[in-house]
């Protein structure tokens, strides 16, 4: 099938690339043919020198005006910036000629701007730079335009977190990521000057430029006497061909290890720790208003580790953004310490921010990587480097790293300039399971030697409970439930926050009596544990309760019955998942004899058995 469908894109291909070749092909009989005789070298070599001189000149003012023009209009999304682009863009569908006589309404001796300049930017040096400037400065807007909208954001964000301006970010990280397709664009735009005739010749005659010189000698003299002027052009165009042929070869990779090497080095000793003694706490309310959707989040420090849990669009990632200041909102308040980084722009927040992705600028060695950001501490790169076994790295760039080598990588580079707030946003969202569990091990390390405020945005409740001391678990914007860990996970507030917690055995039902809880069509269980510190619930009063694996044993003599409605493997063990009158019950189980529809008898331990107020009726789970 592939091969039967792969055919006829195989002659479409072949026949454009015959006719592209066919000229070249058909050219080289006239060599012998050609009038060699009469060619005037020193005219030839002078219009050869005028277009590459002129379409030099003309490259580099479109160089220096193109690329922030690309710039702004990749990075503005406004009406009026579409309509500059679609403008500046028109000069690609008009004819060469047409495009001249424009030229001349504004340029042309009898317009104001050639009465004012005596007419000279026609039919000079000038007007040819001018005209070529015209026809193929759109080659490199769009090449530009394009680059920059290729360019990850992120890396921009990243940049500013690091201490960095907008000038200092634009020249030493968006340019240079999107330079290699920018140097496409100018090529073909210097080639597009080069080869220029239609509004070259309208606008300046003369000096004879190698197009217009060619017009003039094939009305003189007729075919003939064109292969010598050709052979210009095309030796340009093979060496440009060539230089694009090689700027293309892929670089060689450095040999990655990939086992092993997404841990901290062995041997290193994470009970001393090296932050600063002081104890800072972060405190923020987050207040953001898009369209239809309303943030607004608030948390006041207990502990040095927060993780923020909810679904996507829940506004976690939008939340984080906010307390780096990449988002701008006045209405919102965050103070570290003492330090209200609210009134500071992100690059003075001393931060550091990884996205997902790590944010590791592309074109940067470890090495440039570590020495980038503002009031970088060489000497503490260096301690971080051999404690998190990078020294041997520092001539790679991202691509050449595992993806425990580039976490690291951007730990250090954070870590260099002593930040006092991480910012961690899904940052293992992209990972296998097995990975994905050492690095946050990896993490969970360092974050106990460190002194820095955390924050850690997750859809993973295992990653939360491993990487922090609070959560704040959030939805649409809002609060759905914050505190300590252990608290949250034991009692949550509502089947909602039990269900983006992935907890199990979790439910809605009432108090029968003292010690009696109800939580289906006649099961009844008895518990030891109530309300919130130990005290009684009264009878008939709605509550959540939580049933511990622990308590849950199949037996023959057991006091419930139940039927096997399904068996999972949760990381390599097994799962049995009973109804029991119409609750559901997870126990782990390495019963084989246990499959669905199998009738079963379960004991539930009253000491394992959790019960407390209901902050709202969600269901069951």
């Amino acid at each position: 099938m592939k091969r039967t469908a792969a055919r006829p894109l195989l002659w479409l291909a072949a026949l454009l690339a015959i006719y592209l070749c066919a000229p070249f092909v058909a050219s080289v009989p006239q060599l012998g043919a050609a009038d060699w005789a009469n060619v005037d070298w020193r005219a030839t070599w002078s219009a050869v020198g005028v277009s590459a001189a002129s379409a030099t000149v003309a490259s580099l003012a479109i160089l220096l005006g193109g690329v922030p023009l690309g710039y702004f209009l990749a990075r503005s999304s406004t009406r009026k910036m579409a309509l500059l682009g679609f403008v500046v863009q028109l000069p690609l569908a008009l004819p060469p000629l047409t495009s001249g006589v424009l030229l001349l309404f504004l340029l042309g001796p009898y317009s104001w701007i050639g009465r004012f300049t005596g007419g000279v930017l026609t039919d000079s040096f000038a007007g040819i730079v001018l005209a070529e400037i015209f026809v193929a400065a759109p080659f490199l807007i769009i090449a530009a335009k394009s680059a920059f909208a290729a360019v990850d954001p992120v890396l921009d964000d990243v940049a500013a977190t690091l201490g960095h301006h907008a000038g200092s970010r634009f020249f030493r990280v968006m340019l240079p990521v999107a330079w290699p397709a920018i140097r496409a664009g100018l090529a073909l735009a210097w080639l597009r000057a080069f080869g220029e005739f239609g509004a070259t010749v309208m606008v300046a005659y003369h000096p004879y430029s190698l197009p217009v010189y060619t017009y003039v000698v094939f009305g003189g003299q007729g075919l003939p006497a064109m292969m010598p002027l050709l052979l210009p052009t095309l030796a340009i165009a093979i060496v440009c061909a060539a230089l694009s042929i090689y700027s293309l070869r892929p670089k060689p990779a450095l040999e990655q290890t990939e086992i092993g090497d997404d841990a901290l080095a062995p041997g290193t000793d994470l009970t001393a720790s090296r932050g600063d003694a002081n104890d800072l706490r972060l405190a923020f309310h987050l207040r953001r208003q898009l369209g239809a959707f309303d943030l607004d989040l608030a948390w006041t420090p207990a502990t040095r580790r927060l993780a923020i849990i909810g679904p996507s669009g829940s506004g976690k990632s939008l939340a984080l953004r906010l307390i780096a200041g990449l988002e701008s909102n006045a209405s919102s308040t965050v103070q570290l310490g003492s330090t209200e980084l609210h009134t500071l722009p992100p690059e003075r927040r001393q931060i550091g921010y990884m996205p997902q992705d790590y944010g590791l600028f592309p074109h940067m060695s470890v090495a440039r990587q570590l020495a980038f950001p503002v009031d970088a501490d060489a000497v503490s790169a260096r301690y971080w480097l051999d404690h998190l076994g990078l020294a041997q790295l520092v001539g790679r760039l991202p691509h050449q790293l595992s993806f425990g080598q580039r976490q690291r990588v951007a730990l250090v580079r954070a870590l260099t300039r002593h930040s006092e707030l991480l910012l961690f946003d899904e940052p293992f969202a992209a990972l296998d399971t097995p990975r994905r569990r050492r690095l946050q091990q990896s993490l969970r390390a360092l974050q106990r030697e460190i002194a820095a405020v955390t924050i850690l945005v997750t859809h993973d409740p295992d990653e939360a409970a491993l990487l922090a001391d609070e959560v704040l678990v959030v939805e649409q914007g809002r609060v759905l439930q914050a505190g300590f860990i252990d608290a949250v996970f034991e009692r949550p507030a509502s089947m909602r926050v039990a269900a983006l917690l992935g907890l199990h055995n979790v439910g809605e039902g009432s108090m029968s009596a003292a010690g009696q809880l109800e939580i289906g069509h006649g099961l009844t269980l008895v518990t030891l544990v109530t309300g919130a510190s130990g005290q009684a619930l009264a009878a008939g009063q709605r509550v959540m309760w939580r049933v511990s694996s622990h308590a849950l044993f199949i037996a023959p003599d057991g006091a419930h019955a139940g039927v096997v409605e399904s068996v999972e493997l949760r990381r390599g063990e097994r799962y049995v998942r009973v109804n029991i009158a119409g609750v559901r019950f997870d126990i782990a189980s390495e019963d084989a004899r246990l499959r669905e529809g199998a009738p079963c008898r379960i004991d539930i331990h009253a000491a394992g058995v959790t019960v407390w107020a209901a902050a709202s009726s969600c269901g069951q789970r």
